[in-house]
């Protein structure tokens, strides 16, 4: 019995010990993002801030380029607790809240200071507590930008009868059909992890994604034009899963907020600098740049952001063209 009773105390010991917060704990940080890009530049400069700030108590292991799955998976493993922090776009949680997507339709954004206006708004902040909800308490930990999307093909797309018949592959979210079907393309939901491999062998003719991403995932060495059409202004949110902070305790926690919210200014930065240099850096490469007017697929485009299928509604719409700059 003495035994059994001692056996037993040490094993829950052991798990109160576990359970303490302050004690070495290594989190799981995961995107599908490639290893150039400056989202995981970033998140490996967090793990060493967190770490040398927590003096050793949280260390973080990051898992770039889809190792741990794409978008979905991960905002899944976040929500069951098998992740620690995740990017993801925007409009991929649109899946468990509609509306917070909205900025993920095309020309919803007008520029850099609309984006930023939309990062600071009420709007978002009503928006990012309802993911949470949804989300199990998943927190928005920090938003980043990741950049104006164009289109990469082997033609220039300078016109919507440009983008007639055009295979293009599109992440798989509900926004991202909106710009290729009003325009006549066709539109192929694939993995981000494929990207590269279906353009090389032709099961797509083109992509889009912003010029950062274009240079990281090296499409440019299997497509000969990007045309500017800066369709989409992306965003990205770092994502902590309410686990973590339990993990942690909320003084580790509050650094690990920090360092995420450091990081998000940081690579909004270089992601906006990378954009106003990056496309005399393709042409360097060989590869054709095609400036654009963007009105022609504005005009084409409208209609199906004011239709009343849209996940969001119009009072949220308008509150977001509401929001000052770049008017």
């Amino acid at each position: 019995m003495k035994i059994t009773l001692t056996t037993t105390a040490l094993a829950l010991a052991s798990t109160l010990m576990t359970a303490l917060p302050g004690l070495a704990e290594t989190l799981k940080f995961a995107h599908v993002y490639e290893t150039g890009h400056p989202l995981h530049q970033g998140a490996l400069r967090v793990a060493e801030e967190v770490e040398k700030a927590t003096e050793g108590r949280v260390t973080i292991e990051v898992y770039p380029a889809s190792q741990l799955g794409e978008e979905l998976a991960l905002s899944e493993g976040l929500t069951l607790g098998t992740m620690d922090i995740i990017y993801t776009g925007i409009g991929f949680v649109s899946s468990y809240y509609a509306p917070i997507g909205m900025t993920d339709y095309p020309f919803t954004l007008r520029g850099m200071d609309h984006w930023r206006a939309f990062r600071g708004s009420d709007l978002l902040t009503e928006m990012k507590s309802e993911l949470s909800n949804a989300m199990g308490g998943v927190e928005v930990a920090a938003v980043s930008y990741y950049g104006a999307r164009h289109v990469t093909a082997n033609k220039p797309v300078t016109t919507p009868a440009d983008m007639e018949g055009l295979k293009i592959r599109v992440p798989n979210a509900p926004a991202y059909l909106i710009f290729p079907e009003a325009t006549g393309a066709n539109p192929t939901p694939m993995a981000f992890s494929e990207v590269y491999l279906a353009l090389q062998q032709g099961v797509v003719d083109a992509q889009e994604n912003p010029l950062t991403t274009i240079q990281a995932k090296k499409l440019y060495e299997v497509q000969s034009d990007i045309s500017l059409t800066g369709h989409i202004m992306n965003s990205t949110l770092t994502l902590l899963s309410p686990m973590t902070v339990s993990k942690i305790g909320e003084d580790d926690a509050a650094i690990l907020r920090q360092a995420l919210v450091d990081n998000a200014t940081r690579v909004t930065d270089q992601i906006e600098k990378a954009e106003n240099e990056l496309a005399d850096w393709f042409t360097e490469q060989g590869t054709n740049v095609n400036v654009v007017d963007r009105t022609p697929f504005i005009e084409v485009v409208q209609p199906a952001l004011l239709a009343a299928d849209v996940p969001f509604s119009k009072e949220q719409f308008d509150r977001l063209q509401a929001l000052p700059g770049n008017e």
